[in-house]
């Protein structure tokens, strides 16, 4: 016996499938399971389902000083299975941050800020001492499960007078613990966006990758920089890191036109720019990209098989026998929507992503979109 099976599920690419789950787990895929279940739903072909969204910038520590939110009001209150703090705690803190997640129906996962003490303030890397290589190694190791990767906020306000020796200090802490997904914020300059680039390796994450700063991807005629060609060959991830300060319409579209596509897409969410905007929630970024014409699937992979694969996840990101029972259920409304970004641009659109329902380790979670088209009665 299933613990829950969900029959006639839409995908992406619009073929119907069943879903059983035991034990926290996917357990069977097909196209007409039967066997018996102690819950069931059925979708009807009427709505779709996609491996659990995967939220990987959000700022959900709910202590924080300057960016702090909860975590399922940013995770599964919005379809969202999985959120990763970007660096809001540091190694000082880290072991409260763990603490407090136990108690979230959502996954949480920190990328830990290089920074010891995190973002208790503004400009957490302008002091190199709070850089702390043994520190740093010894909060990874004691929460292996948990920190998925570091964070180096590389703008002029935070590194003030230290230029890149933040980011080769973080390059220094990624050798030492086994290579660990490091994410790299780009804003204000210096350093330069060329000069940070070429620090990066395979793997490493550049968030903010529309940002419409001076320190920008595209030169100022609109062509990809040099430094960024030669960092996306090496296998650099491009992050899209919404937030309030760090996404054009006018980049992201002058980028995307020239082939220039978002690997993974997160929101840099946290309670100020949920609730004023412009971020929202992940699927208000996601609606973003479908209405400058990225295609649903597309946008679902940069969520799910992208998210998980770019902070070396591998129980989630898939729907697969074998993989954890994450699992987003969601519809596409259709009706006319504005969308601003970061810079007072707008766009209007016609579609957007409308989350119903996620499950998390098999246990079905109905958002209040999904509460109101009452689709989850057994």
């Amino acid at each position: 016996m299933y613990d829950l099976l969900i029959k006639n599920g839409k995908l992406t690419n619009g073929d119907i499938i069943d879903v059983a789950i035991l034990n926290g787990k996917i357990a069977e895929l097909g196209s007409n399971i039967n066997e018996v279940a102690t819950k069931a739903i059925d979708l009807q072909g009427l709505h779709y389902l996609s491996a659990g969204w995967v939220d990987l910038h959000t700022h959900c520590y709910p202590l924080s000083p300057i960016y702090n939110d909860e975590p399922d009001l940013i995770g599964v209150t919005h379809g969202v299975t999985t959120v990763v703090d970007a660096g809001s705690v540091g190694a000082d803190d880290i072991d409260d941050f763990y603490r407090l997640t136990q108690q979230s129906a959502t996954n949480v996962y920190s990328i830990l800020n290089i920074s010891r003490i995190g973002l208790l303030r503004q400009d957490e890397l302008a002091d190199m001492s709070d850089i702390d290589l043994d520190v740093a190694k010894t909060a990874i190791t004691n929460h292996s499960n948990f920190v998925v990767g570091i964070k180096a906020r590389m703008s002029g306000s935070v590194v003030k007078n230290n230029g890149l020796a933040p980011l080769v200090r973080a390059k220094e802490m990624q050798a030492q613990n086994n290579n660990l997904p490091l994410m790299v914020h780009v804003g204000n300059n210096p350093p330069n966006l060329d000069d940070i680039a070429e620090l990066l390796t395979e793997g490493d994450i550049i968030t903010h990758c529309y940002n419409g700063k001076p320190n920008r991807i595209l030169t100022p005629e609109g062509e990809l920089k040099e430094s960024m060609k030669k960092a996306i060959k090496r296998g650099v991830i491009l992050d899209v890191g919404h937030g309030g300060a760090s996404f054009s319409f006018d980049v992201a579209e002058q980028a995307i036109k020239k082939g220039i596509y978002p690997d993974t897409i997160s929101s840099d969410i946290y309670c100020k720019n949920r609730i004023s905007g412009p971020v929202r929630s992940l699927s208000h970024i996601m609606s973003k990209f479908l209405t400058i014409g990225l295609p649903m699937e597309q946008v679902i992979e940069c969520v799910t098989t992208n998210a998980a694969n770019a902070l070396k996840i591998t129980t989630k990101g898939r729907l697969e026998v074998g993989k954890d029972a994450d699992i987003t259920i969601f519809n596409i409304l259709n009706e006319p929507c504005t969308f601003e970004d970061s810079e007072q641009g707008s766009r209007k659109g016609s579609e957007s992503f409308l989350p119903l329902a996620c499950i998390v380790s098999g246990k079905l979670i109905t958002t209040q979109h999904g509460e109101q088209h009452n689709v989850f009665n057994a």
